[in-house]
């Protein structure tokens, strides 16, 4: 982040205030970010704080305006930044369902860029997917690719019809990954294990595997194989998980029914 870039978080909730942590975490001046936040929260020392957009300077011209309210709010939040909508702004969401037209209208144009990022940014472990339109330059694009790896992991697509799967697979895709604990859980309490230490091993055979997981150069197959021993007790489970029946067509149609959800909320 260079030192003229100038940030304007609109929202300073779960998602911003991940954002703004891992602004602040990786260098970024706190001089150069402004909130506008109507709880008006207790931010680090040098964060400009305001409760609504009147009260911004009307010299000030943010280099990004990222929004990170709820979409439902979004008809009451945007409109009021349209004055900064040019070429030297761009305007960056995360807000799940609000196509770049969306905003496109409400602003009047400008350079946008959607983003989909999901909860473990929330511990600097989420990954996000970001799509612009044809306004945003290569320079606004680097600014809001390290924007968002403050948080995680990002990735660019330049088809923003794909961010519907896109939503269903990483965007929602945490709460697959929490069930999965759930119900590791109560396979192991129906095996006979007490229903804590049942859940202690899930959670930490899930939290375990996904750290060998981004460690590990191998693709997820092999660290798959390397657990499998012929004839033995993984093989067998794996005979289940991985029948016509078994998780791979399951995921593929709950990923299915989240994308087509995504693309009717964006109607």
């Amino acid at each position: 982040m260079t030192d003229h870039n100038r940030i304007l978080l609109v929202g300073c909730g779960k998602m911003g205030s991940a954002l703004l942590n891992g602004w602040l975490g990786q260098g970024t001046p706190a001089g150069q970010v402004s909130v506008v936040e109507p709880m008006a929260p207790q931010l680090p020392d040098g964060v400009a704080v305001h409760t609504d957009a009147s009260a911004l300077d009307s010299e000030y011209h943010p280099s990004v305006v990222v929004f990170a309210v709820k979409p439902q709010a979004m008809d009451d939040v945007v409109p009021a930044y349209s004055a900064y909508a040019g070429p030297d702004t761009a305007f960056l969401s995360i807000a799940a369902g609000k196509p770049i037209g969306y905003f496109e209208a409400a602003l009047t144009g400008g350079a946008i860029v959607r983003a989909m990022p999901n909860t473990p940014a929330a511990v600097g472990r989420g990954v996000t997917v970001l799509c612009a339109n044809d306004q945003v330059s290569r320079e606004q694009k680097s600014v809001c690719t390290q924007l968002m790896q403050s948080v995680g992991e990002v990735a660019w697509i330049d088809d923003e019809a794909l961010m519907d799967a896109v939503t269903g697979l990483s965007g929602s895709g945490p709460a697959y990954v929490f069930h999965l604990v759930e119900a590791m859980a109560a396979a192991g309490a129906a095996a006979g294990l007490s229903p804590n230490l049942a859940m202690q091993l899930a959670r930490a055979t899930v939290a375990g595997s996904g750290e060998l997981l981004t460690q590990s150069s191998d693709p997820a197959g092999t660290l798959r194989e390397n657990v499998t021993s012929p004839g033995g007790t993984t093989a067998a489970a794996l005979e289940v998980l991985m029948g016509p029946d078994g998780l791979t067509r399951l995921m593929t149609e709950a990923i299915a029914r989240a994308t087509e959800r995504s693309r009717e909320l964006a109607q």
